[in-house]
């Protein structure tokens, strides 16, 4: 069983006892996860059911596993024959959601 959710304006591939990697949520370390933004949902027997956009009654649920930083990645600009140089770097959080249960 799997489904397709939509978190943080992308969608995301999960199924249950998975540890997937969602954008930076404000839940603490532990907290409870849970979304009906499920767009589509394929059972254990082949069935599959695509919502409208979302599925009807369906639901997943999780737990907030750890938050992190992602490596650093580099910004840099440069006008040739100007002299002009910025460099700035970034780095993307993000939250790793262990997924519980799956229903519909």
């Amino acid at each position: 069983m799997y489904a397709i959710i939509q978190a943080g304006g992308r969608q995301h591939r999960v199924a249950p006892g998975e540890v997937v990697r969602l954008d930076r949520m404000q839940s603490e370390q532990g907290a409870t996860f849970e979304t009906d933004q499920v767009l589509l949902i394929q059972t254990d027997d082949g069935e599959v059911r695509v919502g409208t956009p979302v599925v009807s009654g369906a639901k997943v649920q999780g737990e907030v596993v750890e938050h992190m930083k992602d490596r650093k990645v580099i910004v840099f600009k440069r006008k040739r024959r100007k002299g002009y140089r910025r460099k700035q770097g970034h780095r993307q959080q993000y939250t790793l959601v262990r997924i519980s249960e799956i229903s519909a």
